[in-house]
């Protein structure tokens, strides 16, 4: 029997006691419960990270409910397939979802179901909606570049006075370094 971590997630003005207090109900002990405070938008959660890295082959991992997990359906199947590969449980409060049954695995594979059918659905929106632009002139991508462009211009200038550095004229023209040598390159 593996051990049983939970994570708790709430935003910055929201308090984390009611999801701590029912993760340790469930069998978690306070050291093994890890948490973010912090924006639903924010991509990168530290507690999350470091949650992720401490799980084992065994472990469950515990969390009040689905939305306090991920920040889209396919970000929150991916996660719980990823875990699921790697031999951990995972279990959802408040939704009743234990992967560690088989009550909880078909209803994970129903959200994995609706998640993939999103995907596919997303899929068919871009490549119907790219088909219309193409259908009425427009054309995706960045415009060509010519040599002629102020821009290219001063790129090239500013590259043949040696006593300017790389690092300046790329700051000035507000540029990365690639940029400014595919502007030089330009003939």
């Amino acid at each position: 029997m593996g051990r049983f971590i939970g994570y708790a997630h709430v935003s910055k003005d929201e308090n984390l006691q009611l999801q701590v207090d029912a993760l340790i109900k469930m069998g978690c002990q306070e050291n093994c419960i890890f948490t973010d405070k912090i924006s639903e938008a924010k991509d990168h959660r530290p507690g999350l990270d470091s949650c992720l890295k401490y799980l084992i082959k065994g472990d469950t991992l515990i969390i009040w409910r689905l939305d306090r997990l991920g920040r889209s359906m396919s970000h929150l199947v991916n996660l719980i397939e990823t875990l699921h590969q790697q031999n951990i449980g995972f279990t959802s409060i408040c939704d009743d979802i234990n992967t560690t049954t088989a009550r909880g695995e078909v209803i994970f594979n129903v959200f994995s179901t609706l998640s993939q059918f999103e995907r596919h659905l997303r899929q068919e929106r871009t490549k119907t909606g790219l088909s219309a632009a193409r259908a009425r002139g427009c054309m995706g991508g960045r415009k060509p570049l010519h040599s002629n462009d102020s821009k290219v211009i001063a790129a090239k200038k500013m590259h043949g006075d040696t006593s300017i550095k790389i690092a300046d004229i790329c700051k000035t023209l507000k540029i990365s370094r690639a940029t400014l040598y595919r502007y030089v390159r330009l003939k």
